[in-house]
């Protein structure tokens, strides 16, 4: 076996009925296996205006082993922190990753505050997944001069272990997308036919930070000092935005990356400017997670299912959670938790193929060019892009 699939389980989780916290919306998930080995989801429960909180689910499972349902436990984290509330009321604690980080012994939220200033990164810390600790929002030095902290941010998850930086120092790395001025997908879509990619401003990054001494108790994780490019569109079902899925987990190959790509799809009625949120794959290196080892050229997961094409925002599949199923003595198979349409959380199982397949990289991190690439259409194929490398 040389190729990677993901194959659909099922839909896990939708609104409840009559619970006014999930009346517009139950989705994005992170994903952990918790002290006691059972499968947590913190899921984004979405209120009436739009206020979103995190919550938290333990998964049930079949017969067979294959996730089946969940059991709803509670509220991991609401809107309280003025980071996290609009002044109209609203607010939001939205789409969170947790991973277990070695070096602090502890698990590590990171997810979307979203206040009157936007989206921004921040963090919480728990021991045991039901008691979290606020770290505040993520710090940044400054990149060309830019304050990275004023700058829109999204879709960041912590790498497990510490990873060498550009200067060889194993540092905590997190993987983000910033959202640059004229960098979301709508307002990509409506450009030219024709757009050139601007490799710095439409990418996902790396970014670094000293880790704390093993079992301290910071306030907050300290501040991310060096950021680089690790991946930017370059395939037409990626082409308006790519941003980062799940964690990193660490297999035979690699890291592994369930990551989203955005492409614009024409409406049932002819007119453009639809969006559809698409999933890949990546793998970076071992001992050097800048380097992508390898990266699919089509998705592995499109919206088919009606769940995946109606909902709060249609044709979406986004994935944010994952599971290596160790407890099945199956550590080459992967349970990936996702958003569908916005609204409801489906999985599907992924299983490592023996070798990575013969693949050409989709991109190099440390490229300096940029690429021209045009709107996928209906009547174009959607054939693989590969950038011009100087």
């Amino acid at each position: 076996m040389s190729e990677f699939k993901l194959h659909r389980l099922g839909m896990l989780m939708e609104p409840e009925a009559g619970n006014p916290q999930e009346v517009e919306g139950v989705l994005n998930p992170a994903a952990a296996r918790g002290p006691d080995g059972e499968l947590y989801l913190f899921p984004r429960l979405v209120a009436k205006g739009n206020f979103s909180r995190i919550g938290i689910a333990r998964v049930k499972f079949n017969e067979a082993g294959d996730p089946a349902g969940v059991e709803r436990l509670g509220i991991a984290l609401e809107p309280e922190a003025d980071y996290e509330r609009r002044s109209n009321g609203g607010g939001g604690c939205e789409d969170a990753r947790v991973t277990y980080v070695e070096p602090l012994q502890r698990y590590i939220m990171t997810y979307a505050a979203f206040s009157s200033l936007g989206p921004r990164i921040a963090m919480a810390e728990s021991e045991d997944l039901f008691h979290w600790k606020r770290l505040g929002l993520a710090t940044y030095a400054h990149w060309h001069g830019i304050d990275l902290s004023s700058v829109d941010d999204k879709d960041a998850s912590l790498f497990p272990l510490a990873i060498p930086n550009s200067s060889g120092h194993r540092e905590l790395g997190m993987l983000h997308r910033p959202l640059f001025p004229g960098t979301r997908p709508e307002e990509i879509a409506i450009q030219h036919a024709s757009r050139e990619v601007d490799l710095d401003h439409e990418s996902i990054w790396i970014s670094y930070c000293p880790p704390a001494l093993k079992g301290s108790e910071p306030e907050h994780l300290g501040r991310f000092t060096s950021h680089h490019r690790l991946a930017t569109p370059v395939s037409p079902w990626e082409w308006l935005k790519i941003g980062a899925g799940t964690p990193p987990v660490l297999t035979r190959h690699g890291w592994l990356i369930v990551y989203h790509g955005v492409s614009e799809v024409t409406g049932a009625g002819g007119d453009g400017h639809h969006l559809c949120y698409s999933a890949g794959l990546m793998l970076l290196s071992q001992q050097h997670p800048r380097v992508v080892r390898y990266r699919s050229a089509e998705p592995v997961l499109r919206p088919e299912m009606p769940q995946e094409r109606d909902g709060t925002v249609a044709n979406v599949v986004f994935p944010t959670g994952i599971d290596r199923r160790d407890d099945l003595d199956a550590p080459d198979r992967f349970d990936v938790y996702y958003g569908m349409a916005d609204n409801r959380i489906g999985v599907a199982r992924l299983d490592l193929p023996d070798q990575i397949p013969a693949e050409a990289v989709a991109d190099a991190p440390d490229a300096k060019v940029r690429q021209s690439l045009p709107r996928l259409r209906p009547s174009q194929p959607q054939s693989f892009v590969s950038p011009s490398l100087s």
